[in-house]
């Protein structure tokens, strides 16, 4: 009877949207990436499928394409970059069943823009002889590497700087080589002083920085002035209490700018003067991280920063230089977009702009830097009508303790945004880890369905500083659930949601604090929903441990090693205090929180007389993959919501 009266009582309350068409929501993008060639006469644009994402390169005079490829079932371009007018670099990442995304093969593929398919340079089958028209060969057949990364070198249309390290062994040192482009062949130019590294050149293609860390993963930055000097250690993590990350140089190579974390608020842009060594702040926003660097147009320092508190914003070095005159030109034509220059061409004259925003996956524009008109090109996804879609605002809000919380709140067209269903949708990670503003199809999922939903940057967040996210270690169940709690309350108070109409739902961590969100605070919310999730701490840290020293070093500082505190916060251990419907989903071939974590979980709540439902596929990792799997999961999910807090299904 009591099941009946709820049902009848949501069925009343429910808002009058239609059922959810999941199609156009989960289909893959119609194009990914596009970067314009250094002359300006060609575009290399990338094509994703579901199995794979292939490439084209199109010339700009008449959008004609000359070459186009896909490598094969699970296989992706993940990046791509022209090391000449017409001679295109690639990375490529594989699926593997376990993972939700591509990991790195260690191969770097070469094409040039007449070539039908790319072969590959660097990597696993680059050292073995192979007719390719010409041979392609590394130092020898025993010399069997995995490119990590690669940098082009300013005006060096022959060479690059690629990373590499042995596939045998993954604790091994790195070096960095110079590597022709055309034959392969490599020459070591620096050798790692701190495992892990990653090395940083200058602009004349000199290695000058190596940043890494030994297996307490505490930072550690070196600096040398030429391939020829000594490394020296200028900034170690575990004496000066915080990471430098170089992130570019002055055209002269005298100055090199840093990201520096510091000890309260968000990091900052440094200058370090080579020569005497001294440095200066040049940049900081009040709130943000520097999220993605601005170089100048038709040179190769840095000239600014993008920043992410609320919607996407920059900051120049020098407010009146071009690149922040024409920043400013292109935010006055889209106005409420964020606007991204992603390349240029060698003399600046032209540039690729993309737009996106909160209802717009993204588009592309052509920007003529003399004549100031700009020009489409084309669209991720040309079948989302932005006017169709729900507007994402940016808020914020403050914990118990006082600390200051920003996030974004999605509320369903034409409601009056208040009195509503809300869905509380954590982010996973959950360290570094953070919410920003733009087109995120989940919750734009959930609007449709007539929710309000709400994605808050809990302690332990990126982007707003050091402080920041270590205020979130070992604050598993903790600090970091309660500022999730904090967030719910205020959703309520200011009226947004209904008190009696709220759910958790989330992936990976966050599927944890949906599940602990119910456990710790049973009468706030009316269901939860976990995906891929980890519920059982203890087991967490015991796999964490086999994987590799590393991550045991990892798992201690950030999630703890106490038993019983790890037994207090895991949710499989409190199901008994969980009195709500719990809707569950998880891959087999999930290794980063496998199927076990997601049975545990389940068994602990039918023992405890819980309602729940599962969502397994033994073919999935964390995370699915393919489309029929991915509308299965958003379907049930949307009928267990319907069910529990009232809003629509899917068609």
């Amino acid at each position: 009877m009591r099941k009946l009266i709820l049902a009848t009582l949501l069925a009343l309350v429910a808002p009058a949207y239609a059922q959810v068409d999941l199609d156009p929501y989960l289909k893959n993008s119609e194009f990914g990436d596009i970067v314009i060639s250094p002359d300006g006469d060609y575009y290399a644009v990338t094509i994703p499928f579901e199995d794979r994402t292939g490439m084209a390169i199109l010339r700009r005079a008449d959008q004609k394409v000359m070459s186009s490829f896909t490598l094969g079932p699970n296989k992706h371009v993940v990046y791509f970059e022209w090391a000449n007018k017409e001679r295109l670099l690639i990375r490529i990442k594989e699926k593997f069943g376990f993972l939700d995304q591509p990991q790195g093969n260690g191969e770097v593929l070469a094409m040039d823009v007449g070539d039908t398919f790319p072969e590959p340079i660097i990597g696993y089958r680059a050292t073995s002889d192979r007719a390719t028209g010409t041979m392609i060969r590394g130092k020898g057949d025993n010399d069997k590497v995995a490119a990590l990364d690669f940098a082009t070198i300013p005006g060096d249309d022959r060479n690059v700087i690629v990373t590499v390290m042995p596939y045998t062994d993954k604790e091994s040192w790195q070096r960095a080589d110079r590597m022709d482009i055309y034959n392969g062949r490599r020459t070591t130019v620096a050798r790692a002083p701190v495992k892990g590294s990653s090395f940083h050149i200058d602009n004349a293609g000199q290695v000058r920085f190596a940043l890494g860390s030994e297996l307490d993963n505490a930072s550690k930055l070196f600096y040398r002035d030429n391939d020829q000097s000594e490394w020296k250690l200028i900034n170690s993590e575990l004496d000066s209490g915080h990471a430098e990350v170089p992130v570019g140089f002055s055209d002269d190579n005298q100055i090199a700018y840093l990201r520096v974390e510091q000890p309260k608020g968000p990091d900052a842009i440094v200058a370090f003067d080579t020569r005497s060594g001294t440095r200066s702040e040049v940049l900081r926003d009040p709130v943000a991280d520097p999220a993605a660097i601005i170089f100048a147009f038709d040179g190769h320092g840095p000239v600014g920063s993008m920043y992410t508190d609320g919607k996407l914003s920059t900051r120049f070095f020098d407010g009146k230089g071009r690149e922040a005159r024409l920043y400013a030109m292109l935010q006055e034509a889209f106005p409420n977009e964020a606007v991204v220059v992603t390349s240029t061409t060698d003399d600046g004259k032209l540039a690729v702009v993309e737009t996106y925003s909160d209802r717009d996956p993204g588009s592309f524009y052509l920007f003529d830097t003399q004549s100031n008109q700009a020009g489409y090109l084309l669209s991720r996804r040309s079948w989302v009508e932005p006017e169709m879609m729900a507007v994402t605002k940016p808020v914020e809000l403050a914990a118990r303790d006082g600390l200051a919380m920003r996030g974004y709140l999605t509320l369903p067209r034409q409601s009056t945004g208040k009195n509503l269903p809300l869905v509380v949708l954590p982010h996973g990670g959950p360290f570094g880890i953070y919410e920003a503003w733009g087109y995120d199809a989940e919750p734009q999922i959930l609007a449709a369905a007539g929710y309000a939903v709400l994605q808050v940057n809990y302690r332990g967040s990126g982007n707003y500083g050091r402080a920041f996210m270590h205020a979130g270690a070992r604050q598993w169940g903790g600090s970091m659930q309660d500022d999730l709690t904090d967030a719910t309350r205020w959703a309520i108070n200011e009226g947004i949601a209904d008190g009696n109409r709220v759910c958790m739902v989330g992936a990976s961590y966050g599927a944890y604090a949906s599940l602990m969100g119910v456990a710790k605070e049973p009468d706030l919310y009316r269901c939860a929903a976990g995906y891929v999730g980890v519920y059982d701490l203890a087991m967490m840290r015991d796999d964490d441990i086999r994987k590799s020293d590393r991550m045991k070093t990892w798992t201690s500082e950030w999630i703890g090693s106490d038993p019983q505190k790890l037994a207090a916060a895991s949710p499989n251990l409190l199901a008994d205090r969980i009195k709500v419907p719990v809707f569950l989903a998880a891959g087999g071939k999930d290794e980063t929180a496998p199927l076990a974590q997601s049975q545990k979980m389940e068994r602990a709540l039918k023992a405890a007389g819980v309602p729940v439902e599962t969502l397994y596929y033994s073919t999935e990792g964390h995370g699915f993959y393919t489309f029929e799997h991915r509308k299965a999961y958003y379907t049930q999910l949307l009928d267990f919501l319907s069910r529990n807090i009232g809003g629509q299904k899917a068609k």
